[in-house]
């Protein structure tokens, strides 16, 4: 199993972007935990990060054919972008959404996603560990 992974604006700036919602951890050290859960699951994963929406929304448009599932954790663009929507609908690939935060307790702005009204599942709130449920809902663990 191939699996696109999927990280919106701002993501590159975990550690240093308010660490007491985000945590202390760097976006290495999650590239590293997703690529260790990806093994420990027996999937191959492509990481890809962008603050860009048209280079998120192409990223998308080229796992056409090419992976079996998408994870995304589309940052800010979650709850503005229509074309990130457009585009997972368009490829018609299994996706997951990831968010480390508990988008629903958040700000109001905040609450509302569209990629949930194309994601076949949602992992919120659980930091880190959301990349790997993801993973293991793409494999049948959960």
């Amino acid at each position: 199993m191939k699996l696109l992974v999927i990280n919106g604006p701002n993501l590159n700036m975990l550690g240093i972007r308010e660490p007491a919602l985000y945590g202390k951890k760097d976006y290495k050290a999650l590239k590293k935990y997703i690529c260790s859960a990806a093994a420990e699951n027996g999937v191959k994963v492509r990481i890809y990060q962008s603050n860009y929406e048209g280079d998120i929304v192409t990223a998308i448009q080229r796992a056409r054919g090419r992976y079996d599932g998408i994870i995304i954790n589309a940052g800010a663009l979650t709850h503005t972008s229509v074309a990130v929507l457009d585009a997972l609908k368009a490829v018609g690939i299994k996706t997951a959404e990831v968010h480390l935060t508990d988008i629903a307790e958040r700000e109001e702005f905040r609450r509302h996603s569209f990629i949930s009204l194309y994601a076949s599942a949602l992992f919120k709130g659980l930091g880190f560990e959301g990349y790997k449920k993801a993973i293991e809902f793409f494999v049948g663990k959960n």
